[in-house]
């Protein structure tokens, strides 16, 4: 019975937010500390960003009391003026890294079309929407390699489509 007991008490492996602290800034060292084996697929995330002209732009939000980047597409407009938009949002985890996109639920299905594999197709489906009022599905991704890399990056892809 008391060896029972034990195995129930186990603890598990915490899913713990990092970057708490405001007056610490995330650079290259702190979420390489932070992240691990994990930070290798990070840095090759970050190449990759450049590549399909994604920006991550960092700041410390006292809601949330983390630090949290925000993906950012930029572009000139047909009239000349600068744009920008919110592609996704990014976190540091033990271990692992959060990307979370946020997309409309009128382009659910648009999204079900796309070259994406089984387990993504299912994650859209099965995604709830956000309140009444806030007509938008969370996608979120926790990676800590680059096997789900090119789904994020059709997701991506088709967010910037949106405008």
């Amino acid at each position: 019975m008391e060896q029972e007991k034990d195995v129930k008490n186990v603890e598990k492996p915490t899913r713990q937010q990092l970057l708490k602290d405001p007056d610490i800034k995330p650079t290259d060292d702190v979420i390489a500390k932070a992240l691990g084996e994990a930070n290798h697929a990070y840095e090759k995330f970050l190449m990759q960003l450049a590549s399909h002209e994604i920006q991550l732009k960092w700041r410390y939000y006292t809601d949330g009391k983390a630090w949290l980047a925000k993906g950012l597409y930029k572009w000139t407009g047909v009239r000349g003026g600068q744009n920008e938009t919110t592609i996704f949002w990014m976190s540091i985890w033990q271990s692992f890294f959060k990307v979370t996109l946020y997309v409309s639920e009128k382009s659910r299905a648009d999204l079900l079309r796309l070259a994406l594999d089984k387990e993504v197709r299912l994650m859209i489906a099965n995604s709830k929407q956000m309140g009444n009022r806030l007509k938008y599905l969370p996608l979120v991704f926790d990676l800590s390699s680059d096997e789900l890399f090119e789904a994020i990056f059709t997701l991506i892809d088709f967010k910037k489509s949106i405008k």
